[in-house]
């Protein structure tokens, strides 16, 4: 068999920068992957002229102009900015929260009243050190807003009561008293035109690539074709879990092609977040990469149903549940990837630990940089 440099063990994005970075210095480099296709969960399928986010909503957004810069070097990327909606038993509201969130709540019109009724219902609770998600949300947007808009979706979201997750979690939302609803904070935004499996396909141009197989089930042969191993599936599995399962959240989705209708909702993004809705999001993926007219001359729509549920064997994993149980497990399997001396352990699942795509790219250069 042919020798290599590097076998990359998935061909999602940090397997794929990866690829890229180490072809650019000179190295031979095998992917492989499990799934009959390229990309990890950022995978787009086209589907009657429409991109599929086959394993949910993927938004790229950075400050970081090297890494804008770079993924554009690929693809052009087009203006999608994400501003979710938010649907509350049939009333709609702005997300993130501001100005228009507030207004749509209590119809307050100044960001001096929307303050004042915020803190009108933290006093009520006297929360002077939030010990949960729920304590901080209130502290952050008091109590309606939370009791709406936060509550139902995140127990969707996470199988859990708010009272029982860490408060850290809720500090990622955006609180902002201005009409602006731009979900993100950050300079660039945007989605590729054509596309994710268009991105992934030219970072990895070059390389061989063989998909549809399981790593573990050669795994001494597959070890032999390289010198070194960059693997980014579950660091538990690689240890054939000898510590145990780490815990995942899990997502499913209830794609839909509706014949006939070229707008289901009007927005790409609308959460569902009172408790009795069972699944989490609609996404209607044409609103990513169309605008205006674009939208009304394709004839059709495809939104997908998200669900939330709590990872078993079998299921893909998607978000770590980084509680302290689970951060001593995977302190006990990074202990045993740091002593590996021919294989690096790159990505959200082999780093148990929720990235964002331009955190998963930032990664990959450090990694890559110091080989």
């Amino acid at each position: 068999m042919k020798k290599y440099d590097f076998l990359i063990v998935g061909t999602g994005l940090f397997g794929a920068v990866s690829a890229y970075l180490l072809k650019q210095k000179g190295y031979s480099v095998k992917l492989i992957d499990k799934r009959a296709h390229i990309g990890g969960n950022v995978y787009t399928e086209n589907v009657r002229g429409i991109n599929v986010h086959k394993y949910g909503a993927h938004i790229f957004h950075t400050s970081n102009k090297e890494v804008w810069q770079f993924v554009n070097s690929f693809v052009e990327f087009n203006r999608y900015t994400n501003s979710p909606v938010a649907n509350y038993n049939g009333k709609l509201y702005n997300l993130p929260f501001n100005m228009n969130t507030f207004y749509q709540m209590w119809g307050v019109k100044t960001p001096e009243e929307a303050k004042a009724k915020i803190e009108e219902q933290k006093q009520e609770y006297h929360i002077a050190d939030p010990q949960n998600l729920e304590e901080q949300a209130i502290s952050l947007i008091g109590k309606d807003i939370y009791e709406a808009l936060i509550k139902g979706y995140t127990q969707k979201q996470w199988g859990r009561k708010c009272t029982e997750l860490p408060a850290f979690i809720i500090k990622r939302l955006p609180v902002r008293f201005t009409f602006d609803n731009n979900y993100f904070n950050d300079k660039y935004q945007g989605i590729p035109e054509g596309g994710y499996t268009v991105l992934i396909e030219k970072m990895i141009e070059g390389c061989d690539v063989q998909l549809d197989v399981d790593y573990f089930d050669q795994k001494d042969v597959w070890d032999a074709q390289a010198d070194r191993i960059i693997y980014t599936g579950e660091i538990d599995r690689y240890f054939n879990y000898q510590y145990g399962h780490l815990q995942y959240r899990t997502v499913s989705f209830e794609t839909e092609l509706l014949e006939g209708v070229p707008n289901y909702q009007g927005n790409a993004v609308v959460n569902y977040t009172d408790a009795e809705t069972p699944f989490t999001r609609i996404i209607e993926h044409k609103h990513f990469e169309m605008f205006g007219q674009a939208i009304t001359d394709c004839p059709d729509t495809i939104i997908s149903r998200e669900y939330s549920k709590e990872w078993q064997p079998g299921d893909e994993p998607y978000y770590p549940v980084n509680d302290d149980k689970n951060s001593e497990l995977y302190a006990k399997y990074k202990a045993l990837a740091d002593a590996q001396t021919k294989v690096i352990f790159g990505g959200r699942l082999a780093e148990y630990k929720y990235y964002d795509m331009h955190k998963v790219i930032e990664r990959a250069f450090e990694v890559v940089g110091q080989l």
